[in-house]
């Protein structure tokens, strides 16, 4: 890894906009080849208790904001306070900022589609298949998704098998609840133990598969219900990171009203509050079935631009690029829909969406 700069691209403007890597060169020296030859130092450096520490001093006192500039970096970022709930003058820490609520009906509305799944978050995506067939496959680069899912926790890792991801990459001064992609019922949860891995980009490419390697919360989505998205099984990984102490579920039908934890049984609605990151940047991976969904075109067509310097890439020169996303943004659209035919069975409903809106990645 080196101090190369990394870019990606803004989604509503196609402008190439480069990232001010916060901390990289301290994340350049943690993954620094001296830092790894030293098992226990880089152990404790991508622990659970000094991730906290570093958390506390950025994020809890104004003494950490003061010496690592985060106010500032607020600022400089263009963090829209106008779309807060709470006035301007109550968000008085940054950790009051990172975990601030928005009117998200009025500054992140949901397609007009209502077949569409939507991004779960304020973040950078990079979308890809692991299947071998697909122009996207991508297999193994961001993580395993077995290992990624749990080995043993039922065959939910063989549901996913040559399916479909999607990564978002979710930065510092990100708005950090994530929000369903998609309407269905909860058929399973549950916790990973794990590292915690920094999500620089740089980070990322020096530990393969590190998402699979961190603490993350899995739960599992049957869409193919009444009312529900339709496209089979999807799972929503969120995925804990340097100076994240806690993924908090707490999903609300309305609004972030009577907030609740994700458990088997439950509805839950897309584009609806699901849980927080607390605090600081972090990522969710997304797995869909094989033949499923199709993402976006614009995404899809992000994902090789030749005139984007990124830190991603598949080797050879062939580079990765992320699309920053607005939460609750178009993502992909159904291939087909499942529904009840005469006879109680299911049957594949045809998706009608227009290739002009979408790419075919299957």
């Amino acid at each position: 890894m080196n101090g190369q700069k990394h870019q990606y691209i803004e989604r509503h403007t196609r402008a190439v906009r480069t990232e001010r890597l916060r901390g990289d060169a301290f994340v350049r020296a943690l993954y620094s080849d001296a830092l790894e030859r030293a098992p226990w130092l880089f152990r404790m450096a991508t622990s659970r208790r000094l991730s906290s520490a570093l958390a506390f001093l950025n994020y809890d006192t104004f003494i950490g904001a003061r010496i690592t500039g985060t106010l500032r970096f607020m600022r400089e970022c263009g963090v829209n306070l106008d779309e807060c709930l709470l006035p301007p003058h109550s968000l008085d820490t940054p950790r009051k900022i990172f975990e601030r609520q928005i009117r998200y009906r009025e500054c992140r509305p949901l397609p007009l589609d209502p077949s569409a799944i939507v991004c779960p978050a304020d973040s950078r995506v990079l979308v890809g298949s692991l299947g071998e067939a697909s122009a996207l496959f991508i297999k193994g680069k961001f993580f395993d998704h077995e290992e990624l899912l749990g080995v043993g926790r039922r065959d939910w890792p063989g549901a996913f098998n040559g399916g479909d991801f999607a990564v978002f990459r979710l930065t510092p001064e990100k708005y950090h609840y994530v929000h369903a992609p998609v309407s269905g019922t909860v058929v399973d949860f549950y916790e990973l133990e794990g590292r915690y891995h920094s999500c620089n980009p740089g980070a990322l490419v020096r530990t393969i598969s590190a998402h699979s390697k961190n603490r993350r919360s899995v739960t599992i989505v049957q869409t193919d219900v009444e009312d529900g998205s339709g496209v089979g099984l999807v799972a929503i990984v969120e995925v804990a990171a340097l100076m994240i102490g806690q993924v908090v579920q707490c999903y609300s039908d309305e609004e972030y009203l009577s907030p609740r934890a994700v458990a088997p049984g439950m509805y839950i609605k897309r584009g609806q509050p699901k849980c927080l990151f607390r605090p600081g940047g972090s990522t969710v991976v997304l797995l869909f079935e094989r033949g499923r969904v199709r993402f976006a075109e614009d995404i899809v067509g992000n994902l090789q631009r030749r005139d984007v310097h990124s830190r991603f890439s598949l080797g050879l020169g062939q580079t990765l690029v992320e699309t920053e996303t607005a939460v609750r943004s178009l993502l992909a659209t159904p291939v087909n829909k499942l529904a009840p035919d005469d006879n109680g069975r299911a049957s594949i409903l045809e998706n009608r969406t227009s290739q002009a809106e979408v790419a075919h990645v299957a």
